[in-house]
């Protein structure tokens, strides 16, 4: 068996792209995955599908080191400042989806079964 941590869950929000961008014409839809450390709430590890390694790695940056206790909207406020891309909506509808994920993970229920 192969050891891993059970404080750190990974959890994922999917969010139609506008269309006509980049991203829309690849994915359809934008996934934001992050790993976080259940017992604290900070967000470990981030990762997005954006079109181009700038993309990902900024909107990645903001998001790894987070805590989600605080709730989502710090997060999207930060984003809405400093991510400007075209996907910047769909970025923050992944975050607010990730979050519900999370608080009913915490309480103990079973995650939605559509995203």
């Amino acid at each position: 068996m192969q050891n891993f941590q059970k404080d750190l869950v990974l959890f994922s929000g999917y969010a139609k792209l506008p269309a006509g961008i980049t991203a829309s014409e690849m994915y359809k839809v934008i996934g934001v995955i992050v790993v976080v450390n259940v017992e604290t709430g900070e967000i470990v590890k981030a990762d997005c599908t954006l079109a181009t390694s700038v993309a990902r790695e900024h909107v990645a940056n903001i998001i790894l080191g987070y805590n989600l206790n605080r709730g989502p909207e710090p997060l999207q406020v930060i984003l809405e400042t400093v991510y400007q891309g075209s996907a910047k909506k769909a970025v923050t509808t992944a975050i607010r989806i990730i979050y519900d994920k999370y608080r009913s993970f915490k309480m103990g229920e079973s995650a939605p079964a559509v995203e």
